[in-house]
């Protein structure tokens, strides 16, 4: 079985050469080989994630990230798990980007929330710690999904938590985005009740955060 690793390289060139057939084509091999809609999320997060360090290293154009960007959101919405699962009683959620502007990964969990029968908001990206806190109050937000892609944003997240108690506002918070991944102890640091982990996780670990299961 080809190492997830591996089809990257390939996307991430397909992606460089603004190639939708060969992405797709890619895409379709990677589904083949292990049937999940996980091996999609790392497949595209992790060619995007390179991408964006390329661009930040000067060695990719802004078109080249802004078309990558585009050619995955196209094929996560094809290859997105239709589900019809319909929920009651859920409680008010936002999804936002905290100050980075790399939304796919929160358009991913988007859709797949969305797809699983969860209401939820959408926030945005770009957001500074107080646009999130404002908007978390002024909707009533009770379960907040904050995407990150650098580690500087990721640490801003337990401002975001201490200006949500000193405002009296209880909400619970789910962190993902790179940082998180790369320590897997960080959310607990940062003051979050959750690591998101990854799109296609995400469902389970709301409904065991909903349950009250402190193991996740």
């Amino acid at each position: 079985m080809k190492d997830v690793e591996v089809y990257t390289v390939e996307f991430e060139e397909a992606l460089l050469q603004i190639d939708r057939l060969k992405a797709k084509e890619i895409f379709d091999r990677a589904y083949q080989s292990e049937q999940s809609f996980g091996v999609l999320e790392s497949l595209a997060i992790g060619s995007l994630e390179k991408v964006g360090q390329g661009w930040e290293e000067g060695t990719i154009s802004l078109s080249q990230v802004y078309m990558s960007g585009v050619i995955c959101e196209e094929l996560v919405d094809e290859y997105l798990p239709k589900l019809e699962e319909k929920r009651n009683d859920i409680p008010t959620m936002a999804i936002a980007v905290l100050r980075d502007y790399h939304a796919l990964g929160k358009r991913i969990v988007y859709s797949v929330l969305r797809a699983g029968g969860f209401e939820i908001l959408d926030f945005g990206h770009g957001l500074s710690v107080d646009e999130l806190v404002q908007k978390t109050i002024d909707h009533k937000v009770e379960v907040l999904l904050i995407s990150t892609l650098m580690l500087p944003s990721a640490l801003k997240v337990k401002a975001v938590k201490e200006k949500l108690l000193a405002e009296g506002a209880s909400v619970r918070i789910i962190v993902g985005g790179a940082p998180f991944r790369l320590d897997d102890t960080l959310w607990r640091s940062v003051g979050a009740d959750a690591d998101g982990k990854g799109a296609s996780s995400i469902v389970s670990t709301i409904d065991k955060l909903l349950k009250g299961d402190r193991a996740i």
